[in-house]
């Protein structure tokens, strides 16, 4: 359900007007837009590429597994790369080999010669250039504007990564399937159109190529100096989390939601659409495209939300992710793309209200010099363990129906919630505007 956002925040014509002044980040904004709408065609097309080649959810979550543990393993590590070098250069490098290694997907796809050894190594190389792409990326913004403008311009990136869940996987699920009519009986089923959506994401990667290389920072000619191992520096940020009471609470609790809405949302959702839905790879880009508009809608109700809840962000919480529970166990019902569509936008705004309001929290609550480290951790907690829960749940679905995984992950995260209703440590989160130092 939750996954690291920056908080969006009232920005005036003038802010918006004064940040597009500025040709750099004009530049990074424009290569970031295309390319995440470019990601969207990706996300899409890989899962449906699995599918149509085996036949078999478990492969399916094994290459979800495969491209997001190096990622998550390797996250802490990116961090501290960054911090000791220029992130312009780190994420020009990074974007460069995930452009190379799409190229790649796209041209064997097209070829038909793709073979799921193929798609497992792709996987994990991909994982591993974004495990350093994703803290560069948050590394350039402070260094191309004023820090008085760092709150809109996050709200802006995180506007334009929402709009890119709308736009690109309705378009990518239509792309696929008008695709099929092209094939004439070579390669994988469907690979004229998954060529294409692979293609496209390719070459929206050398716009923010193209970006970057016109980028100058100052890190570019004035690195950091280092300071101390990349390790230590690693553990220092666990151990400053772990001290923190509240905080550690949130993040163990965060990673028991990831391991039961991970897998079945990742692996759960393309075989939904493959075997009950009427519009196959439409159907799926559907369902992801309803989801991303329910969270940018829950993005902009959040302050509403928070303000009603009188800083009872921890039961807030809580309590949706008791909902989000049994949203998820109603999917096992669902056998039109419009009645799963409207469930996914729902779980989609209570998911927005929330990850605004507890990242938040998090920033209002952690010291600027270990903001990094904290964010890395919890991006680590969902990228790490929900692919183990993707594979576990592929495999699961070797034995168990689709219903019934559906149905046990939701009642089972409810259940949960509900539990954790009577840890005073979550309950405490943003009761005070006291509690800025560990408990």
């Amino acid at each position: 359900m939750l996954q690291p956002h920056i908080q969006r925040m009232p920005m005036s014509a003038a802010t918006r007007s004064s940040l597009f002044a500025n040709h750099n980040f004009t530049l990074l904004f424009g290569g970031s837009t295309i390319s995440a709408i470019g990601d969207q065609f990706t996300l899409v097309a890989l899962p449906w590429l699995v599918l149509k080649l085996t036949g078999d959810p478990a492969a399916l979550g094994l290459v979800l597994a495969a491209m997001a543990l190096p990622r998550a393993a390797f996250m802490l590590i990116g961090g501290a790369v960054v911090d000791r070098m220029s992130p312009r250069r780190v994420l020009l490098g990074a974007r460069g080999i995930n452009a190379l290694l799409v190229s790649l997907l796209t041209v064997l796809v097209v070829a038909g010669a793709i073979q799921m050894w193929m798609i497992y190594a792709l996987a994990l190389g991909i994982g591993l250039s974004t495990a350093f792409a994703y803290p560069a990326g948050s590394a350039i913004l402070p260094q191309l504007i004023q820090p008085q403008q760092l709150q809109p311009a996050n709200a802006l990136f995180m506007g334009m990564r929402q709009l890119s869940m709308i736009i690109g996987p309705a378009i990518a699920g239509l792309l696929i399937s008008a695709g099929a009519h092209a094939d004439h009986g070579k390669g994988v089923t469907d690979s004229a159109g998954l060529g294409l959506a692979f293609g496209i994401d390719a070459v929206s990667f050398l716009f923010s190529l193209g970006s970057l290389m016109l980028i100058r920072i100052h890190s570019d000619h004035h690195p950091k100096a280092p300071a101390g191992s990349l390790l230590a520096s690693v553990a220092s940020g666990v151990r400053n989390i772990w001290a923190d009471l509240p905080l550690r609470a949130f993040i163990l609790y965060a990673a028991v939601v990831s391991v039961f809405v991970g897998g079945p949302i990742q692996v759960g959702l393309p075989v939904l659409a493959d075997t009950r839905l009427d519009l196959g790879a439409a159907s799926l880009g559907i369902l992801m495209t309803a989801n991303g508009g329910g969270m940018l809608l829950g993005s902009f109700l959040s302050g509403v939300a928070t303000k009603l809840v009188r800083g009872r962000l921890g039961l807030m919480v809580l309590g949706i992710d008791s909902l989000a529970g049994l949203a998820l166990a109603t999917m096992a019902l669902v056998h039109s793309t419009l009645a799963g569509a409207v469930l996914l936008a729902g779980v989609g705004v209570l998911a927005g209200i929330a990850q605004i309001a507890i990242v938040s929290w998090i920033q209002r609550r952690v010291a600027p010099e270990m903001m990094g480290r904290t964010m890395s951790v919890l991006m680590f907690t969902f990228m790490g363990l929900g692919p183990l829960s993707a594979a576990i749940a592929g495999s699961l679905l070797k034995v168990i129906s689709l219903a019934t995984l559906f149905t046990g992950a939701g009642l089972t995260l409810t259940a949960i919630a509900l539990s954790c209703m009577t840890s005073s440590s979550l309950r405490s989160i943003g009761a005070t505007r006291a509690e800025t130092a560990p408990a």
